[in-house]
């Protein structure tokens, strides 16, 4: 059988957060649920770290080959730059990111059946809190699914979310974001795999920008803080990740929270979604 016909399989955590946010026993949790899921690639949607510092980054890499050994794709967040150490944020900003973690920033991991894109969204000179995604970062979406089979997937990773989560909390939107969601539709992307918003939401783009493909939005999932305490709104204090499973003609997203009385990480929720006309 083709491995398109068959199910692709992505765990998607985000905001580790190693430090003093870091619950231990929550992030025991998550590396069990993530040795019995059988994935095919992990995505680490950034946040490794609290502060930005040796320790911090050693702590989450010693977290991260843990893992399953299948393919990773990491990408950094805001927390994985220096806030007050400002000469390092400015001028080597992720100085240490590359040496410990990954050289490289915006990452390109290609499976069977899919194809990812990682995007540096930190911005730590210009927009520390909210992100930015560059021109020259779309161009490099475009270069790489162009050269892809119409079939196969094609998700972005972010760390900064392209739309706010539907509450109350009123998260300022990435710079931009709209140009990006316009590029993205007209290269075909089937999704986005976002964090930094602690808590989870997982829709379609054509909630936020209707955009000029309204046959077709973009799947838009956003992962929760898996091991740390800084949930927020509806996930105040709580944990979170997401299965996420293709097939030729659908997408399902399976979110889970970590409950501490079952000291595990249970689905709460399930989330279907038909692929475009155009795989």
């Amino acid at each position: 059988m083709d491995r398109t016909e068959k199910t692709i399989r992505l765990l998607q955590i985000s905001d580790l957060h190693f430090g003093p946010p870091f619950v231990e026993k929550v992030g025991e949790a998550a590396l069990r649920i993530a040795n019995a899921e059988h994935s095919d690639a992990i995505i680490i949607n950034g946040d490794l770290t609290q502060r930005a510092t040796k320790e911090q980054f050693q702590a989450a890499k010693q977290y991260m080959q843990r893992l399953p050994q299948v393919p990773q794709l990491v990408i950094p967040g805001n927390h994985d730059v220096p806030l007050y150490r400002l000469a390092e944020r400015f001028f080597s900003p992720h100085r240490l990111y590359r040496e410990i973690i990954s050289e490289e920033l915006n990452p390109v991991l290609k499976i069977e059946g899919a194809v990812i894109v990682g995007l540096d969204s930190t911005a730590p000179r210009t927009a520390i809190s909210n992100g930015k995604i560059f021109k020259w970062q779309l161009d490099l979406c475009d270069r790489v699914f162009r050269e892809a089979p119409s079939e196969i997937a094609r998700i972005v990773v972010a760390h900064h979310h392209f739309a706010p989560a539907p509450d109350l909390l009123h998260d300022s939107n990435m710079p931009q974001a709209k140009r990006a969601i316009e590029r993205f539709s007209d290269l075909d992307v089937d999704m986005i795999l976002g964090g930094h918003l602690h808590r989870a939401y997982i829709g379609n783009s054509l909630d936020f920008y209707p955009g000029s493909h309204r046959d077709r939005g973009i799947i838009i999932a956003q992962c929760g803080t898996t091991t740390s305490r800084r949930g927020r709104g509806r996930e105040q204090e709580k944990n979170s990740l997401n299965r996420i499973e293709i097939s030729r003609h659908a997408i399902t997203i399976t979110h889970f929270m970590y409950f501490h009385e079952m000291d595990a990480f249970e689905a709460v929720s399930w989330h279907s979604f038909r692929r475009s006309q155009n795989n």
